[in-house]
């Protein structure tokens, strides 16, 4: 079955809410506005997590409620509600009257047509596996990581997936749907050596997918095997040192600090509004050659990967940095509209009671022809980071911290001891400018990624090849 013959059999099959009345009433109710639409969702959820050798939690949730948007300039009327009913959408509509543009033109958005390929199933992964089966797989990640290795002290796993169907009305009746399975695999560790110090590990996986891989056995225990490699390298770490030298960022992961750094930089409504780094920058040179960024929500089965966005507009790849030089920014409709230019396809939302903002896919930066090995070769001392637990961004200035959860020493063009508490410090411009060296060894991250902004959460992915940068600030414990 398409998705949107699901969709209607999800939200008309109810004679209160009739599909042609609805239709009709957004029709008129946005008649007057630049751009809007009524935003239609069902989403059911579930979780189960285990901590202590025990299941602690075990969740399902069913959301269902629509959201209509009047946009006039940069005027936003929103109306949302969890019932869907023609009283209730008649509500929504005066609500949202106010917000119109009295010298509409009657002229279409500057959208692409609506003509997306499905880049996932459509199935329920709720329904892939038992629930049995789901606890089960919780306890055996429990035992084989204490069998594993005798010093895991305690273990958490998390089993979670999504199964979310929408459908967008447009001011000319246009219809258009989207059915976005989602799940992941979380597994951490706490480890404990013969002095009594602590340490942990953790690693996550999955996409817009059904259970079935995440139960492959070996998935799952390379999942616990990863954990456990991370939390002992981190019992053999030494404080990690200060000052300005040269970082050498790993592959996949890593990217998270580019989507930080310069991500939510380049997106529109910073742009429009000149609160960004890369403000008004357009064509100019903010990154070294050999520098090329993209954002593409068309990869099959990713995590951050849309068919369409939460307005209609159909995902698709953008560049925004090529070869070091300013390309364009990602746009959500209303954003585009005000700066005279086309939706990229990036306008999301966390679910029907919230509005869109332009928000990243899945973004990255390309291969270059370098070598890890050549990169490390070639520091006679500084840091090798292979992994990051968070960060600090300010979009206006572009600065921040990051903090790595899995890092080294480079020393004479060698990786020698792991570090613990080291911490990246610069901004995104600077850094763009001093990499130096761009690996053929691009990767993508496994799955995990979820991004915030404005309140709202939305799941994303990162990626990169590894990259040398030449100068960056480094915060450490080491005296």
């Amino acid at each position: 079955m398409s998705n949107l013959n699901l969709t209607r059999d999800i939200f008309f099959s109810q004679k209160s809410f009739p599909r042609d009345t609805v239709v009709e009433k957004v029709c008129e109710a946005l008649e007057k506005s630049d751009i809007g639409e009524l935003f239609l969702e069902h989403t059911q959820s579930e979780s189960v997590s285990l901590e202590n050798s025990r299941i602690r939690t075990a969740t399902f949730d069913m959301t269902q409620g629509f959201g209509l948007r009047s946009v006039a300039g940069e005027a936003i009327g929103y109306a949302y509600a969890n019932a869907l009913t023609l009283p209730a959408l008649s509500q929504a509509v005066d609500k949202i009257k106010a917000v119109k543009n009295l010298n509409a033109s009657g002229e279409e958005d500057l959208s692409p047509e609506i003509n997306a390929p499905m880049l996932y199933k459509n199935e329920n992964p709720l329904l892939s596996k038992e629930f049995i089966d789901k606890t089960s797989l919780m306890e055996k990640i429990d035992v084989y990581a204490r069998k594993k290795d005798p010093r895991v002290r305690q273990v958490m796993a998390s089993l979670s997936s999504s199964w979310q169907a929408v459908e967008i009305i447009l001011p000319d009746g246009t219809e258009t749907a989207d059915i976005r399975p989602l799940v992941r695999l979380s597994v951490s560790v706490m480890m404990e050596d013969k002095a009594g110090r602590m340490e942990s590990g953790s690693f996550g996986f999955g996409g817009r997918i059904n259970y079935t891989s995440l139960f492959a056995e070996s998935a799952w225990q390379g999942a616990v095997n990863e954990a456990i490699r991370q939390a002992d390298i981190n019992l053999n770490s030494i404080p990690a040192p200060m000052g300005e030298m040269p970082v050498v960022l790993g592959p996949a992961w890593c990217g998270v600090l580019l989507h930080e750094a310069v991500g939510h930089g380049l997106e529109g409504d910073f742009n429009r509004k000149g609160s960004s780094a890369f403000s008004g920058l357009i064509g100019q040179k903010v990154a070294a050659s050999g520098v090329t960024v993209v954002d593409d929500g068309t990869i099959p089965d990713r995590r951050g990967s849309i068919t369409i966005d939460d307005e209609g507009t159909p995902s698709q790849r953008t560049v925004l940095i090529e070869n070091g030089i300013l390309k364009g920014y990602m746009q959500d409709k209303m954003n585009a509209r005000l700066m005279n230019t086309q939706s990229t396809g990036n306008g999301r939302r966390e679910s029907f009671m919230h509005v869109p903002y332009p928000r990243m896919t899945n973004t990255f930066m390309t291969e270059g022809k370098n070598s890890l090995e050549e990169m490390i070769a070639s520091t006679k001392k500084g840091l090798y980071a292979v992994n990051f637990e968070g960060g600090q961004v300010d979009i206006t200035s572009g600065k921040f911290v990051f903090s790595a959860s899995e890092a080294y020493l480079i020393e004479d063009g060698k990786i020698t001891a792991p570090v613990k508490g080291a911490t990246l410090i610069g901004d995104g411009k600077t850094v763009m400018n001093k990499v130096e060296m761009v690996g053929s060894d691009f990767e993508l991250d496994k799955g995990v990624g979820t991004c915030g902004k404005a309140g709202q959460s939305v799941p994303v992915g990162v990626g990169q090849p590894s990259l040398k940068i030449s100068a960056l600030t480094v915060g450490g414990t080491a005296g």
